[in-house]
């Protein structure tokens, strides 16, 4: 049975939630609640897995628990690219780089494998794990995406953001206007929306002198978690009246 949901609107602005909460909750881990950054680390990253053979183990598509593991993709996606920057001393460009590569890989190998790149419907166990891998690596390089813009491209926070949100409604536009690979379109997509996320926790978390609303990482984390969850909901509720309406069709 399939295991994914559609990609539709609601698709997106979930994963931008999520995407989001994983980097406000990371930072509530890590400075607020000064746990610090390699127990944070330990702690996110085991989540993932756990999540990710939940998800693995799942026999059909369970709202709840495919959005958890995105959330933990987001999470382990900043420590690996806090890990490769910051530890292994790599910088954005080069970290960047060594993540394209990887994302390039992992999608080659894939079609290679599966005879297809389909993000609507994976049947195999080994395709659902290219899907993942894909997913964590999308992420992760997102979020290096996402610190360059922050910290060295000398944009700033308004700038960064015009720049990526001028880049999704692009890739929106091809996707509606061109032909252009639907697969690459939706790859680009999800790379682009981790900063675009990170920059919405910047203006929740951020001081209003800073441009942002100064909900602080708790209160960002609580209404993120909250729309998430009222989203999550929803698509509960929708996949189990799909056989209702089946029924009396």
């Amino acid at each position: 049975m399939n295991k994914l949901p559609q990609i539709t609107l609601a698709f997106w602005v979930m994963k931008i939630c999520a995407t989001t909460l994983g980097e406000t909750a990371g930072d509530l881990l890590s400075m607020t609640l000064d746990i610090g950054y390699a127990l944070s680390s330990l702690l996110l990253i085991s989540l993932f897995f756990v999540s990710l053979l939940g998800q693995l183990r799942a026999r059909s598509y369970q709202p709840a628990l495919y959005w958890t593991v995105i959330l933990t993709t987001s999470t382990a996606g900043t420590t690996i690219s806090d890990f490769m920057d910051r530890t292994l001393g790599l910088g954005y460009a080069a970290g960047a780089l060594v993540l394209v590569t990887l994302l390039v890989s992992v999608l080659t190998a894939w079609r290679l494998s599966e005879k297809s790149l389909s993000v609507d419907h994976i049947s195999s166990r080994r395709g659902e794990l290219f899907y993942w891998g894909a997913i964590l690596v999308s992420n992760t390089l997102g979020t290096a995406l996402g610190d360059y813009l922050a910290d060295d491209s000398g944009l700033g926070f308004a700038g960064g953001a015009l720049m990526i949100g001028s880049m999704l409604a692009v890739v929106a536009i091809a996707y509606y206007r061109t032909k252009l690979s639907r697969v690459a379109l939706f790859w680009i997509a999800f790379v682009l929306t981790r900063p675009f996320g990170a920059t919405l926790g910047d203006v929740l978390t951020k001081s209003t002198e800073k441009g942002g609303l100064d909900l602080g990482t708790i209160g960002s984390s609580a209404v993120l978690a909250s729309v998430l969850a009222v989203m999550v909901c929803m698509a509960i509720w929708a996949q189990r009246m799909a056989p209702v309406a089946v029924r009396n069709d």
